[in-house]
């Protein structure tokens, strides 16, 4: 600074003399301020000071002056220190609490990251797209500090053996080996004491007197090592990674040792820690101390607690705990537990006496459980591996079906395959045998299989086979599971209501009677019924309760089908940015393959919407890579074929997606697949119909057309959703051959508008506008007009939605047709508001009954005129009002005052 001002320099204290002079250093301060005041007189100037914890007395005292003195000018000073330095007694205490006096002094409190910053840091700094499990893992040890994200990041990618890298875990332990030796040997206690420790247990393990562990305890704290637990006579470790580095700093026997102090001390005053942590606790530390007899009973008491909790990743933990114990846990220890006290899933086949000893096949049936609802499934797939090992020479057919049961669940849920050999084995194994829960489930499996695979009549009747069989043997959970399967495929044959009934008798019954494994899957497969249906609201609300279903029973791969599910429904009725956020939930819960495929296949379905090519593309290819090769479900692969023609279609590949069409058709439709058939033919035919008039797509065309018409004959239409596509692709295989006319694209709006659906109707208004303005000879100014509000309609539409290419389209068509997209707002006459807004005689009569929530064939029948007219007149009547539902008609008229309420019920005349 001496050289923006040289009297600075001659202030400077000469070095040397052993003192600092008070008048100089005075003078100093008083330079460096007006210094800073002539920079900033013109300018602003931001003066940054990092770590201001580690400042020495000189500066923390010209930074009081400086706060105190300056007036003019325009200057920031930016002070940066880590609070977690700060401790009761550090000397920039009394600067900070002088400063938070001041008026122009303000704190700003840099909070922890949060998951979400997390996983962009680690993305940034691996320069991809992390594993949601490693976000969460560096997201808890880090405790969002973003200094420890980025070395647990590095470390993950170098592969540290402990987990910190070196120069960590020499930073976090260097504030912990300055403390005195006492407050050091209470740091490695509470270490292996848990994440919070409670004053009255470690004061038993240390076995301090009680004054030396409180000094101890207040230097620690004082140290910001140790901070006192918020709710509770505790402490914690102010960071969870300074605790791990304490604990790997263990010597391994004084590992043990403290760890049987606290099982001993537990073990003898069950108070010390709240009931509802004590037996996960005390499984912890005899399992730490290496005490097999005393370990072995404790972890599986505590893998107990943990499947009643729901907790199955917990569950699984300790089940592997428990076989690791098995063998070195003495012969008498063994004998001495029962399946009764320990097993749920077993065993399958019945009760068995009280007295049987519980095996090592019975842990790893429970693991494979907890290891396939915790999404755990590579850990579950191995156990079921070794158990079918096991079990070559046993002899048990029984127990070997049930395990490659669980098997084919397993292949399934990884994409490895599509699980049928799997379950044809366990078919194999229980053929022949007396009726049991085992064979039970294997049929309702098989079923469920059949559904997914090839449904069908086959699939129909092993379903009932399967819910007669349970009902036989009295399995009633593979009862409520056979049901569902069934009830589904019945809404697929076309016997919609009575399927529905079925599925929501199932979900309240499973609700009643403590079945949430079940209940999660009518949760997953009601809403996707009432979807396939057009039913999107009412899939909405019954989504909304299944994730608070989901979530209180630790099921997190049901929840990620269900953030699908709501994806879809969502995008369906028009919530385009909600239904990204449930995608990505999706993706986020789920851990395992074909959840995450599911995401990927509704981003895809969006970004193709909004003309994000490249993006579908991506998505497409996650998508296809989830699902993997070997499982040619339809319920995947249709919707995957649809994709790919529409990204073909958008790049101008006209071959490529008809070659992707063609392929599609030779394998042909399913029976009840007709909720994915409809939307590929309809992206097929408008791919047609938008390149006609290309050289390219003049060959075959014929062929193509009539290939549509053919595959879309068997197709089941008594959904309105199946009648509106039904409609909409007619008048696109017309349009496809120049023959489309008004009158049916009249139809199409009349059947897809009572659906919900505002992009769907907005495309379908485009269509009609187009047609109406291609009226051979020129359209009149009706014509025109009409086709004016309905681009308008469409417009809006589509620029709320951001579907660009719909937008553009509308946009191109309303250039080329001289017609403009922003409508002119009427000046509302009150003494006739009717007239004011530009309705006709007959549009008022159709406004009063939409008000009174009148179908558009209701209002036909009444005022004598056919639903394609009442439709128009709706249309119409939307546009003139500027609303994009009969809904928001209905309340501009109330809110306007149109109709009285005697008017309202009046009749109507002719």
């Amino acid at each position: 600074m001496a050289r923006l001002l040289p009297e600075v320099g001659e202030a400077i204290p000469a070095r040397g003399t052993g003192r600092h002079d008070e008048e100089s250093l005075a003078r100093l301060f008083e330079l460096t301020a007006r210094l800073l005041e002539r920079v900033a007189a013109e300018r602003t100037v931001v003066v940054a000071l990092e770590d201001l914890h580690w400042a020495d007395a000189s500066t923390r005292h010209l930074l009081a002056y400086l706060f105190r003195t300056l007036r003019t000018g325009r200057l920031v000073v930016l002070a940066t220190y880590r609070s977690d330095d700060i401790h009761r007694r550090h000397p920039l205490r009394p600067l900070l609490a002088e400063l938070d006096r001041l008026r122009t002094v303000r704190r700003i409190e840099l909070g922890r990251f949060n998951r979400d910053e997390v996983s962009r840091q680690i993305a940034g700094i691996l320069a991809t797209e992390p594993n949601p499990a490693q976000v969460d893992d560096i997201f808890e040890r880090s405790d969002g500090n973003a200094f420890f994200v980025e070395e647990l990041a590095v470390c993950a990618t170098e592969g540290c053996g402990t987990g910190l890298t070196d120069s960590l875990r020499d930073l976090l332990l260097v504030r912990v080996e300055g403390l005195p030796e006492s407050t050091q040997r209470v740091a490695r206690v509470a270490a292996e004491g848990g994440s919070t420790v409670e004053y009255r247990l470690l004061a038993a393990v240390t076995r301090l007197a009680e004054d030396d562990l409180i000094e101890a305890l207040r230097v620690a704290v004082n140290a910001n090592i140790l901070i006192p637990a918020p709710d509770g006579d505790g402490y914690r470790f102010r960071h969870s990674l300074v605790r791990e580095a304490v604990a790997d700093d263990l010597l391994p026997g004084e590992r043990s040792r403290l760890n049987r102090r606290y099982a001993e001390a537990l073990e003898a005053d069950p108070t010390l820690v709240p009931a509802d942590e004590r037996v996960m606790r005390l499984a912890s530390y005899w399992y730490r101390a290496h005490d097999a007899a005393k370990a072995l009973p404790a972890v599986l008491d505590a893998s107990v607690t943990a499947r009643r909790r729901h907790a199955y990743s917990e569950q699984l933990r300790l089940l592997e705990r428990a076989m690791e114990l098995w063998d070195t846990a003495p012969e008498d220890v063994r004998a001495a537990l029962r399946p009764v006290d320990y097993t749920e899933v077993y065993p399958p086949c019945g009760c068995v006496p009280a007295t049987t000893p519980l095996r090592y096949l019975d842990l790893m049936a429970e693991a494979a459980v907890a290891g396939r609802l915790g999404g755990e499934r590579e850990r579950a797939l191995k156990i079921t591996k070794r158990a079918l090992h096991l079990l070559e020479d046993d002899g048990d057919p029984l127990r070997a079906a049930w395990f490659w049961v669980q098997r084919s669940h397993l292949v399934q849920g990884l994409a490895r395959g599509d699980g049928w050999a799997e379950l044809a084995t366990a078919e194999d194994l229980v053929r022949g045998l007396p009726p049991s829960e085992v064979h039970a489930e294997v049929l309702s499996t098989v079923a469920n299989w059949s559904h997914v695979h090839v449904p069908g009549p086959e699939a129909f009747s092993a379903a009932e086979r399967a819910v007669d069989y349970a009902r036989m043997v009295g399995a009633r959970e593979i009862e409520m599971n056979a049901r569902l399967t069934l009830a589904g495929l019945v809404v697929e044959s076309g016997s919609v209501e009575t399927g529905l009934d079925e599925m929501f008798d199932v979900l309240r019954r499973t609700l009643d009677d403590g079945i949430p494994s079940v209940a999660s899957r009518a949760y997953v497969n009601l809403p996707s019924s009432l979807e396939s249906i057009g039913r999107s609201r009412e899939a909405v609300e019954v989504l909304q309760e299944g994730l608070t279903h989901a979530r209180r029973h630790g099921l997190s791969d049901k929840e990620a089908w269900m953030w699908g599910n709501l994806a879809e429904s969502l995008y369906s009725l028009g919530h385009w940015d909600r239904a990204a956020e449930a995608a990505s939930q999706a993706e986020r819960v789920g851990q395992s393959a074909k959840p995450r495929g599911f995401h990927a296949v509704n981003r895809a379905a969006l970004s193709l919407a909004r003309g994000e090519l490249t993006e579908a593309a991506r998505q497409l290819a996650s998508a296809r890579r989830y699902f993997g090769s070997h499982d040619q479900a339809p319920q995947h692969e249709l919707p995957l074929a649809d994709i790919t023609i529409g990204i073909a279609a958008g790049e101008g590949r006209l071959l490529d997606a008809r070659a992707e069409l063609e392929r599609v058709l030779d394998s042909g439709f399913p029976p009840g697949t007709q909720r994915y058939a409809w939307p590929l033919l309809l992206t097929a035919a408008t791919m047609e119909a938008d390149s006609l008039g290309l050289p390219v797509a003049e060959q075959d065309r014929t062929k193509i057309l009539d290939r549509i018409r053919e595959a879309a004959r068997p197709l089941a239409t008594n959904a309105p959703v199946w009648l509106a596509h039904e409609r909409w692709l007619r008048a696109e295989l017309l349009r496809a051959e120049s023959a489309d006319t008004p009158d049916h694209w009249c139809e199409a709006i009349t059947a897809v508008e009572p659906l919900g659906r505002p992009f769907d109707l907005a495309r379908v208004r485009h269509r009609l506008a187009e047609a109406l303005l291609s009226v051979p000879g020129g359209a009149e100014q009706p014509e025109r007009d009409r086709a004016t509000e309905l681009l308008r309609l469409a417009h809006a539409a589509a620029e709320h939605l951001g579907a660009r290419p719909l937008a553009d389209a509308v946009t191109l068509l309303a250039q080329r047709a001289r017609l403009a997209l922003t409508a002119v707002v009427p000046v509302l006459d009150r003494s006739d508001p009717l007239r004011s807004l530009g309705l006709t005689g007959r549009e008022r009569d159709v406004l009063r009954l939409v008000t009174l929530g009148r179908t558009n064939r209701q209002i036909a029948e009444e005022l004598f005129i056919s639903p394609k007219t009442a439709s128009v007149h709706v249309s119409n009547i939307l546009a003139k009002l500027g609303v994009s539902g009969r809904g928001e008609a209905a309340a501009v008229a109330h809110r306007l005052g149109l109709f009285p309420a005697e008017a309202l019920h009046a009749p109507v005349t002719q």
